[in-house]
């Protein structure tokens, strides 16, 4: 069975440096933010379903998911979110474990953003994840980031950070976590100390060291 290590953190956090890291040791990533962005591109899996489900006006000119007009959607209206949920996280969670189960490297890191709210944590989450891998850092710092990075102001990345879950939430389904509240090169010792233990974690029972 593939090792599988769910790495998640609130926005802003630096999932995506910490997943570099990992992918820098020759580790295989995968990201479902990346693989919704597959199924709702043009002539994605999930363009068809969306449209019977929402109309053509979710549906750009360019035939892709008029991702604007979903995300104001989205965040208005749980109940619509929770309809696109529906089409999204059974596809996104197929293409998740079949690329896992193709994956070469020792263990696989699986960048979750909502992991903990829920949004691909079923009954048999623990099972889907031997490791919880939570970045985290403090709101403040959050912010700031996600608003040089997008010029949101800062109410609304607030806005944002209120949607998902708490710090509190995420440190407590933690297994590990990597403090990302400082200097991007202060990630690599934490990486590295994880990609040692999960080397070890993922070693078969009865096999040897190195």
């Amino acid at each position: 069975m593939t090792y599988i290590v769910g790495l998640t953190g609130g926005i802003g956090s630096g999932k995506s440096a910490v997943a570099k890291l990992f992918e820098d040791k020759s580790i295989a990533v995968i990201d479902t933010d990346a693989i919704a962005h597959e199924l709702t591109r043009a002539g994605g899996d999930a363009i068809e379903a969306i449209r019977a489900e929402f109309g053509d006006p979710f549906i750009d000119r360019g035939g892709a998911l008029d991702r604007a007009g979903m995300r104001r959607l989205a965040f208005s209206d749980p109940q619509a979110r929770q309809r696109l949920e529906r089409i999204l996280h059974p596809r996104i969670r197929a293409l998740a474990a079949a690329r896992a189960a193709a994956a070469s490297s020792p263990y696989v890191i699986l960048m979750v953003p909502l992991l903990v709210e829920g949004g691909l944590i079923d009954e048999n989450n623990r099972r889907r994840y031997q490791r919880v891998l939570v970045v985290d850092c403090p709101e403040e710092v959050q912010i700031e980031r996600v608003a040089r990075r997008s010029g949101l102001g800062a109410a609304e990345v607030r806005r944002i950070i209120a949607s998902q879950a708490a710090r509190s939430e995420r440190l407590a389904a933690a297994d590990d976590v990597i403090d990302n509240g400082g200097a991007l090169e202060a990630l690599r010792p934490q990486v590295e100390r994880l990609h040692r233990r999960y080397l070890a974690l993922s070693r078969p029972a009865g096999a040897g060291g190195d």
